[in-house]
């Protein structure tokens, strides 16, 4: 299943909580969380296809910052580095399904 950008613009509005159409961090770890409480391992895995640019299986956090500005989500790179480092396992600075 893919989501189209429709359903990507639905979630980041259900998590746009001050209405300024924009995600800032704490509401970026909200959608991610809904995410992964609704959504099988398929789902997402094609989340994760949605990052991953160059489909190689890992999202660099080029990958990450990319998205996040052809979403219109606008972070700093101190926040998309801390997203990373959240769940960066290994210390590469990217993220797989592994």
């Amino acid at each position: 299943m893919q989501f189209s950008l429709q359903e990507i613009q639905e979630m980041i509005n259900e998590v746009d909580l001050d209405g300024n159409g924009q995600i800032e961090f704490p509401e970026f770890c909200v959608m991610m969380k809904r995410m992964m409480k609704e959504t099988d391992s398929e789902m997402i895995r094609e989340a994760f296809r949605v990052f991953d640019k160059d489909g190689n299986g890992v999202i660099t956090a080029q990958e990450f910052r990319y998205f996040m500005v052809h979403m219109g989500m606008q972070f700093s790179e101190e926040e998309v580095d801390e997203m990373i480092r959240e769940v960066d396992v290994d210390g590469e600075s990217s993220l797989s399904l592994s």
